[in-house]
């Protein structure tokens, strides 16, 4: 899940961007670009840099154990012959 403060963050330096005759409406403008980035963020299907990282470390395992695998049958393919004669 993303931080939220990185959305306060990222609505705050908006708003902060506003000409000064908008100043009036900075926290109503910040409130509405902290939902706009939500909103936005959410539709991307991103995943976490955590979450990441535990795949890349399961993917890791896996294809460890595939060789290994690999390996056995290969050795066991070796030990008996395969003509279907």
């Amino acid at each position: 899940m993303i931080d939220p403060k990185l959305f306060d963050d990222m609505a705050s330096k908006f708003s902060n961007s506003l000409p000064p005759s908008l100043l009036n409406f900075r926290e109503d403008l910040q409130r509405n670009f902290k939902t706009i980035l939500q909103n936005s963020f959410s539709k991307l299907n991103l995943v976490s840099r955590e979450e990441f990282d535990i795949q890349t470390k399961v993917l890791a395992r896996t294809r460890e154990k595939l060789e290994a695998l690999e390996k056995k049958i290969s050795a066991l393919e070796a030990g008996f012959p395969t003509s279907l004669e």
